[in-house]
């Protein structure tokens, strides 16, 4: 049975109501199927009506700062730390999800970006999931946090700092247990790379976010592989996000008009996945890893055509690759942060429907700015295409707890009214107000 058919877990339901209320329950039954019939028939048909399945939208690419963190400059020394600055002059304008300028993050005495307070108010970010119908999110760090270029028992001890603010959000509960948190890894030492990750896990992080390379290693580096291995070990997904964009020399012909933004990441994330497909990461991973790329795996798709037929047609093409590259989808997952419709058809074509999950880059302003309407609205996906991307992939790769829809928590309710009554006592019934005026208090 479909997740969302209200007659889902109720196949003995009929012997908990009360036998001298079948009329009441009949009537409440047909209003929740009402609901839900048209709540499909919008969804099914892009429309704008009230979805009865928005709550469970789970969005897997979105950031967070904490309001405060560490002096790393006085703690550790060394120059060019990360640090947000609360006070001074602020930029006009919006920055992100209509939001104004409430901090700007800075790097040593450089701003690099002005953000707001939805990186860390855990409050306005569910106020803006809420007006957006998204119900769970998972957050992680901002990749100018990993400091791999520091030595890695600094590095480590910094992971550690900011796992244990992203946990602390997660568990505020002003979150209502709607947030879930990836953590960040001193990479350049693999070793304490692993222990982080399994220090997160036990902490509650559902996941581990790294950068799309370590300096010029790239993800069938060795050690790099051998961390991947250690994801799939403690059956820890793996986000990778493009960082530390590349010049594209000579010069840095990318260096103006955020192309390092809008050119440099999705080569970035499409060198990445070429690399461990020609590198031969995916032949000596496990198939049990769960790894997903950030902004829609790229350029990648786009170019997928073009690496297939290199395999092919030229030996020196193939590199470490025991198949052709086509032969390796489904073994990784992409997010739907490309914001055309155009473009998300040719994820599901390419990738799968099973292998595209919602991902907004939430709370920046080259984020989906409503997010999960593209997926919501785009014309060409199924309503069981739709559902897979907004919510069941996450659920599936992330070990998220499915949540129930709007029509299985009334039957539920409506359960609960049942079963309250037919515990009741002929004479408690006698003096208890109407059913119908308690099931609607």
């Amino acid at each position: 049975a479909s997740p969302d058919d209200p007659s889902v877990s109720a196949p003995t339901r009929a012997d908990a109501i009360p036998s001298e209320r079948p009329a009441l329950h009949d009537e409440r039954k047909h209003k929740v199927m009402q609901a839900a019939r048209a709540a499909r028939q919008a969804a099914a048909g892009g429309g704008a009506g009230p979805s009865t399945t928005q709550h469970r939208v789970v969005d897997v690419h979105a950031h967070f700062l904490p309001k405060t963190w560490p002096d790393f400059a006085k703690r550790f020394g060394g120059d060019n730390w990360p640090w947000l600055r609360h006070t001074g002059d602020k930029p006009a304008g919006t920055y992100g999800y209509g939001r104004s300028c409430n901090a700007m993050l800075m790097v040593g005495d450089t701003e690099f970006r002005p953000v707001t307070a939805a990186c860390w108010d855990v409050r306005e970010r569910l106020r803006d999931l809420d007006s957006m119908g998204v119900g769970r999110q998972i957050i992680s760090q901002t990749p100018l946090l990993f400091q791999w270029h520091r030595d890695a028992v600094t590095a480590a001890a910094v992971a550690r700092d900011f796992n244990d603010l992203a946990a602390e959000m997660v568990q505020d509960p002003a979150a209502q247990g709607r947030l879930a948190s990836l953590c960040q890894v001193p990479l350049q030492d693999v070793d304490m790379a692993c222990s982080e990750v399994s220090r997160a896990k036990k902490t509650g992080h559902v996941g581990v976010q790294i950068g799309n390379h370590l300096g010029d290693r790239d993800l069938d580096d060795d050690e790099l592989v051998a961390f991947l291995q250690h994801c799939a070990e403690e059956d820890f997904p793996v986000l990778v996000h493009p960082w530390e964009m590349s010049p594209m020399g000579p010069g840095n012909r990318t260096g103006d008009f955020m192309m390092g933004w809008t050119v440099g990441m999705p080569m970035e994330t499409h060198l990445s996945i070429t690399r461990m497909i020609l590198g031969g990461a995916f032949d000596r991973l496990p198939e049990s890893l769960r790894i997903c790329f950030a902004h829609g795996g790229g350029a990648f798709p786009a170019l997928l055509g073009r690496l297939d037929n290199a395999w092919r047609e030229r030996s020196i093409a193939r590199g470490k690759a025991l198949r052709p590259p086509k032969e390796y989808m489904g073994r990784f997952y992409v997010d739907s942060a490309v914001f055309d419709y155009t473009v998300l058809t040719l994820l599901v074509e390419t990738f799968g429907a099973d292998r595209v999950m919602l991902g907004s880059d939430y709370p920046f302003p080259l984020g989906e700015q409503q997010i999960g309407h593209l997926v919501k609205t785009a014309p060409a996906l199924s309503r069981r295409q739709r559902e897979d991307i907004l919510w069941r992939n996450a659920e599936t790769c992330f070990g998220l707890a499915p949540q129930p829809t709007i029509e299985e928590q009334a039957l539920a309710e409506e359960l609960s009214v049942d079963l309250r009554l037919a515990s009741r006592t002929p004479q408690q019934r006698a003096t208890s107000p109407p059913a119908a005026a308690a099931a609607t208090a």
